[in-house]
C-alpha cells in the first residue's frame, strides 16, 4: 500500500492545453487518484482556482495565466512526463528536471555518453542537468541522445541493434546548444553521416520552419483575424469566456474595424468596457499614459493588438510577455539604437518580416540592402556574400539574439558577446528566432515604476556627522514608511496618493516606523519558521542610486581633498555647507578663525591665479624629438603650452598649426596639409616652453628646400591649393588598399578621407558595392561638382601575398564597368602633399614590373 500512497501528500492541478488536451487529462487523473493524489482539471478560460491549494501543477507549457503566480508561491510547475517518472521510480522525481520554463531548453533531453573524453563527458553533463536535462549512465528506452564520436562504439552499437528511438549525436551539437543558450536542430550533428563534418563549405543551409513567430511579426496587424477551425471539433471562439476587455484610444482603428473587433470579443464570450477597474485585459499600442500604467500595475493582461489577433486566430490564452510583438511598442526606440543602420541577411519568410519590425520598434532603420554606412548585419549563419562583405566594411556581424535581447532588457547590449556572433556550421538560426521573451521587471522598472520610488523605509537613517553640533537652523525630511509590495494583484484603491509629510526639526527625533516584513503569502506545509525577508529590493537600489546623485559633490570633493598635501580630514565639510572654507595655501592648516572678508578675497586671488588663458592655436606636432622615450616630458610641456595658450591636439582636422623638424611623410603631417595649416618648425615648440611665452608662429617657419626638391612640390604653395580644396581634392575617388599593405590600412585611409576620397579594405572578394556612401558634408551642389570616377585604385605593395589578389580586383572592377588602376603609395602621398592630381608612369603596377625588378 506504500506505492499506492506515493501521491498521498499531493494535490495536483492539470492545465488542459492544445499539447494536453481533455482526453489526455483524464488519463492522468486516474493514475493520479490510483497513487493517493487529489486532482482538479483546468480547462481555459475558466478561471484558474486559487494556487495556494495545490503542491503541483502539470501542464505541457508555462504559457498558462497562472504560471507566474505558481512560481512566486514556489509550487513547481511539470510536465506531465514527471508523473509517470515518479510512479516508475516510486519516488518523486526533481521537478526541475521536467519543467515546461523554455528558459531550461534541455528539459526533454535524457543524454548519456559513449566514447569521448572525460572532460567532454563532464562538461556535457553540467551542461544538460543545468538546463533541466537528465543525465543516464547507461542506455535505456528513457535515453534520448548518445553523445560520441562514431558509431562503432559499445554504446552505439547497441543503440543501432535495438532500434532505439536514440540520437546518435556528436558533442558539437551541446557546446553550440550552450553557446547559444537555444536547442538548435541536432540533424547536422546526427552520426552516421553529419553534416558539419561532410557538407561543403558552399553548400546551402536549409530553410527552416518556426512556430514561434506566426502571427507575432507584426506589432501592428492590418487585417482582422480569422478563428481557427479543427476540421474534426465544431469548438466555438470562446477564449474571452468571463473576461473584460478595454481597447485603448490610441489603437488608432476606425470606427467600422473598432465595431468588427468588439463583436469578435463577445463572440468569444467576452465583454468590452471601458472601465479600467474592471477590465482584465487592456489592448493598447504605446507603453505610456495613465491608462497603461495602472493597467500594468494591477496585474492586467496588457498586451497590443497583435496579441489580441492571435487569441481571436487560436482560441488559446497567451502571455502577452511571451513574444516580443505582442506588446505594445514605445514611441521613442531603445536609447542607442536612434542612428543604427541595420540589414538582415539569410532569415526568409514570417521570420524576416517579424526582424525587420523588431529593428523598427527598436528606434533603428532596417535597410533592404547592405551598404558601407550600414553599422550592423543580423544574420542567421556565416554563408552568404553579405557577410563577406560586412567583415571586409568593418561592420558588426551579429545574430538575431542581440537584437531580440537588446529590446527584451530596453539596453543596448554589446556585441562583443560571444553569444552574438556564434554561428553553428549547419545551422539556420531562423529555427530559433521568437524565442526570446520579455522581462516584466525591467518593463515596470522602466515604464511602470511605482510612485515615490525615492520614499524608503531606512532601518539607519542618514547621521549628519558634518554638522556642526548645537546648529539649529538645519532640518531633514523624514522618510515615509513604506509599504511592502505584494506580489498578489494590487487594487486601483491602493493607487491612491498618500497624505505628504511636514518637515521635522534637526532637534526633534525623526523616528521612522520601520515594520517587519509581511510573512510570505504561501508558506510551505510543516515549515515551522519563515527566513526573514528584506522590504526593499528593486526600489532600494532606485533610491540608492538617486541618493548618489545627490552626494556626487561630496564624492567629487572628496577626491579633491585626497589629491591635497595631508590628504582628507575625516568629519571634514560637505560642499554645500554654509560655513565651508576652501583653503588656499599647502601650509599646515590653522585652527584659528581668520576673518570671512580676508578667506573670500585669497579664494578670490586664487581662483583667479588658476585661470587658463584662452587657447589662440592648436598645434598638431609630429617628429618632435625631445618627446620620443619621454612621456613625463611630453606631459609637463604639454601643461605648460597650454598655459601659454597652445593647446596640443592629435586630431589633424583640429589644428591651426602644424610643427615638425622637416617635411615628413607621417600620417600626422600627410593628413594635416589637407587642412592648411600654418606650418612651423618645431624650433617655435622649443623656444616657447624655454622663453614661458607665446611667441610669433610666423618667426618659425618651416623651410626645407632639399625635401621639396625630392618630393617635386612647394610647401607653400600646397598650402595654397589646400585652402582652395577645402578637403575636396580625392571627391569622386575610390581608393581600395590591401590589408598588408606597408603602413597599415587605417593610415592610407585616413588621408584618402581627409582629402575627401572613399577608402575601403579589399582582401580578395569578386563583387563590388557600386552605391558610394555619403558622408555628412555631401550635399546635392557637391555631387553634381565632382562626378564619381571612372577609375577605382588600388594600394599595393609587390610582395607575392598582395600580386596574388590583383587579378580578383581587376575582374571586381571590371564587372562594374570601371577601370582598375594598381598603384604604389607613392602615387597617393604625391598627391596629397602637393595637394594636386598627378601622373606618373611609375606609379603603377603589374605583374611584369614585378617579374623585371
Amino acid at each position: 500500500m506504500a506505492e499506492s500512497q506515493l501521491l498521498g501528500q499531493c494535490k495536483i492541478c492539470i492545465v488542459c492545453s492544445k499539447d494536453l488536451d481533455e482526453d489526455a487529462a483524464k488519463q492522468l487523473a486516474v493514475l493520479i487518484k490510483q497513487h493517493g493524489g487529489e486532482i482538479i482539471i483546468h480547462e481555459p478560460p475558466s478561471t484558474f482556482p486559487p494556487i495556494h491549494e495545490f503542491t503541483h501543477i502539470i501542464s505541457s507549457t508555462s504559457d498558462f495565466p497562472a504560471y507566474q503566480n505558481a512560481c512566486d508561491a514556489l509550487i513547481p510547475v511539470v510536465k506531465p512526463q514527471w508523473l509517470h517518472v515518479s510512479i516508475s521510480r516510486g519516488k518523486l522525481a526533481n521537478p526541475r528536471q521536467y519543467s515546461p520554463d523554455p528558459r531550461l531548453f534541455f528539459s526533454d533531453v535524457v543524454v548519456t555518453c559513449g566514447d569521448i573524453p572525460e572532460g567532454d563527458k563532464d562538461a556535457i553533463i553540467g551542461g544538460v542537468l543545468a538546463m533541466g536535462g537528465l543525465y543516464s549512465p547507461k542506455v535505456t528506452s528513457q535515453v534520448t541522445h548518445l553523445v560520441d564520436l562514431s558509431v562503432e562504439s559499445d554504446k552505439a552499437k547497441m543503440v543501432l541493434a535495438k532500434k532505439l528511438n536514440t540520437k546518435i549525436v556528436l558533442p558539437h551539437w551541446f557546446d553550440d546548444c550552450l553557446k547559444l543558450g537555444r536547442r538548435i536542430d541536432e540533424r547536422p550533428y546526427t552520426l552516421p553521416h553529419p553534416e558539419i563534418l561532410h557538407a561543403g563549405p558552399d553548400a546551402p543551409i536549409r530553410t527552416p520552419d518556426n512556430k514561434d513567430i506566426k502571427g507575432a511579426s507584426t506589432p501592428e496587424p492590418t487585417g482582422l483575424p480569422t478563428p481557427a477551425k479543427s476540421p474534426h471539433s465544431t469548438r466555438v471562439l470562446n477564449v474571452f469566456e468571463g473576461k473584460h476587455i478595454m481597447l485603448s484610444s490610441d489603437l488608432g482603428i476606425g470606427s467600422h474595424l473598432l465595431a468588427s473587433i468588439e463583436d469578435l470579443i463577445r463572440q468569444g464570450g467576452g465583454v468590452v468596457t471601458k472601465d479600467l477597474k474592471k477590465a482584465d485585459m487592456f489592448i493598447c499600442r504605446y507603453r505610456e499614459g495613465v491608462e497603461y500604467r495602472m493597467a500594468s500595475r494591477w496585474n492586467k493582461d496588457v498586451g497590443n493588438l497583435s496579441w489580441l489577433y492571435h487569441l481571436i486566430t487560436h482560441n488559446t490564452w497567451t502571455s502577452p510577455l511571451r513574444r516580443l510583438l505582442h506588446y505594445p511598442i514605445s514611441r521613442t526606440g531603445i536609447p542607442g539604437f536612434k542612428g543604427l543602420k541595420i540589414s538582415l541577411s539569410n532569415y526568409a519568410g514570417e521570420a524576416r518580416a517579424y526582424l525587420e519590425n523588431l529593428i523598427v520598434a527598436t528606434g533603428a532603420e532596417c535597410t533592404k540592402t547592405l551598404k558601407q554606412d550600414n553599422t550592423h548585419l543580423v544574420t542567421a549563419h556565416g554563408n552568404s556574400e553579405k557577410c563577406t562583405a560586412a567583415k571586409e566594411w568593418g561592420l558588426c556581424v551579429v545574430n538575431h539574439l542581440w537584437l531580440e535581447e537588446s529590446y527584451a532588457k530596453w539596453k543596448l547590449q554589446p556585441v562583443s558577446d560571444p553569444r552574438y556572433t556564434h554561428f553553428p556550421r549547419r545551422t539556420n538560426l531562423g529555427e530559433v528566432v521568437g524565442q526570446t521573451e520579455l522581462d516584466k521587471t525591467v518593463l515596470e522598472e522602466l515604464f511602470f515604476p511605482a510612485d515615490n520610488p525615492r520614499e524608503e523605509t531606512r532601518v539607519m537613517q542618514q547621521k549628519y556627522q558634518n554638522v556642526a553640533a548645537g546648529s539649529d537652523n538645519v532640518s531633514v525630511n523624514p522618510s515615509k514608511p513604506k509599504t511592502v509590495k505584494q506580489s498578489a494583484k494590487a487594487t486601483p484603491a491602493s493607487e491612491e496618493p498618500a497624505a505628504p509629510t511636514s518637515n521635522t526639526s534637526r532637534k526633534v527625533s525623526a523616528v521612522v516606523e520601520v515594520k517587519t516584513p509581511a510573512a510570505a503569502r504561501f508558506a510551505a506545509d510543516g515549515k515551522e519558521n519563515d527566513t526573514p525577508s528584506t522590504t526593499g529590493s528593486r526600489k532600494s537600489k532606485e533610491a540608492a542610486a538617486a541618493r548618489l546623485q545627490e552626494i556626487a559633490p561630496d564624492i567629487a570633493l572628496y577626491e579633491k581633498e585626497k589629491r591635497r598635501v595631508g590628504g582628507v580630514i575625516y568629519g571634514g565639510r560637505r560642499k554645500n555647507d554654509e560655513d565651508l572654507v576652501i583653503p588656499n595655501s599647502k601650509k599646515r592648516r590653522s585652527t584659528e578663525p581668520q576673518d570671512a572678508s580676508e578667506m573670500d578675497d585669497k579664494a578670490e586671488a586664487k581662483r583667479q591665479k588658476k585661470a587658463k588663458p584662452p587657447v589662440t592655436i592648436h598645434l598638431l606636432i609630429t617628429g618632435y624629438q625631445k618627446w620620443v622615450g619621454n612621456l613625463k616630458k611630453e606631459d609637463a610641456d604639454k601643461r605648460q603650452l597650454r598655459e601659454l595658450g597652445i593647446s596640443v591636439v592629435q586630431d589633424a582636422k583640429k589644428c591651426t598649426h602644424l610643427a615638425a623638424p622637416s617635411i615628413l611623410r607621417t600620417p600626422k603631417f600627410v593628413n594635416a596639409l589637407a587642412y592648411a595649416p600654418v606650418i612651423v618648425n618645431d624650433e617655435f615648440v622649443t623656444q616657447c616652453l624655454a622663453k614661458n611665452q607665446l611667441l610669433d608662429p610666423a618667426d618659425f617657419p618651416l623651410v626645407d628646400k632639399a625635401a621639396e626638391k625630392k618630393f617635386d612640390f612647394s610647401l607653400e604653395e600646397s598650402r595654397a591649393r589646400a585652402q582652395e580644396n577645402k578637403n575636396k581634392l580625392l571627391r569622386g575617388y575610390r581608393v581600395c588598399c590591401v590589408e598588408t599593405i606597408r603602413g597599415g590600412f587605417d593610415a592610407f585611409k585616413s588621408i584618402v578621407e581627409a582629402n575627401g576620397g572613399e577608402c575601403t579594405l579589399f582582401r580578395g572578394r569578386v563583387s563590388m558595392n557600386e552605391s558610394r556612401p555619403r558622408t555628412n558634408t555631401d550635399d546635392e551642389e557637391d555631387e553634381g561638382n565632382y562626378p564619381e570616377k571612372n577609375e577605382v585604385y588600388l594600394l599595393s605593395g609587390v610582395a607575392p601575398e598582395q600580386v596574388k589578389l590583383w587579378p580578383r580586383f581587376r575582374q571586381m572592377v571590371q564587372d562594374v564597368g570601371k577601370v582598375p588602376r594598381i598603384v604604389n603609395v607613392n602615387w597617393l602621398l604625391d598627391i596629397a602633399m602637393s595637394q594636386e592630381i598627378r601622373w606618373k608612369d611609375e606609379y603603377e603596377l603589374n605583374e611584369q614590373s614585378v617579374t623585371n625588378g
